[in-house]
């Protein structure tokens, strides 16, 4: 799908996160985040929900679940990754997925963009991204940085055609 794009930090061994939360907290990474979710529709698991401050201001939250939860009114949930997947193409515009790992590896199939910092840094996970194959998925590095002594990339996959 044109529309789906993958939005993650992860390690030298594609660790995401540890008993629901974030790995690393990089204030230029999550200011990343925000510049590049803001204003869109935001699809993630109750789990990464749940880990959210609060409602991400500007944004749209989709929550895919298999429970039938009861959430804020303005939270659009949805049960199946096949009726997701017909909500993203009813909305004609990019869909942020923002975790987690179940999620990622889900729709990392369908989306055709991963916007990923990637840490050169290892820490205990129990959360993990899915593979990035090279030979889908052609790599641009946007940028390089380093805070507190951990050096990192904002990198653009997108799909070999």
């Amino acid at each position: 799908m044109k529309n789906i794009t993958l939005i993650a930090a992860i390690g030298k061994n594609n660790e995401l996160g540890k008993d629901n939360n974030l790995l690393w907290r990089i204030k230029e990474d999550l200011k990343f985040f925000k510049e590049n979710t803001i204003g869109k529709t935001i699809l993630m698991g109750s789990k990464t929900f749940y880990s959210l401050p609060g409602l991400l201001p500007n944004r749209k939250h989709v929550v895919l679940t298999k429970q039938d939860l009861k959430l804020d009114p303005s939270v659009v949930i949805l049960h199946s990754v096949e009726e997701a997947l017909q909500y993203i193409e009813s909305l004609n515009e990019e869909v942020m997925i923002i975790g987690g790992g179940q999620i990622y590896k889900e729709f990392i199939d369908y989306s055709n963009k991963l916007l990923i910092t990637e840490i050169d840094d290892e820490k205990e996970a129990d959360t993990f991204f899915p593979l990035i194959k090279k030979q889908v998925w052609k790599k641009e590095i946007l940028s390089e940085h380093e805070e507190n002594n951990i050096k990192y990339k904002h990198i653009l996959y997108t799909r070999k055609n």
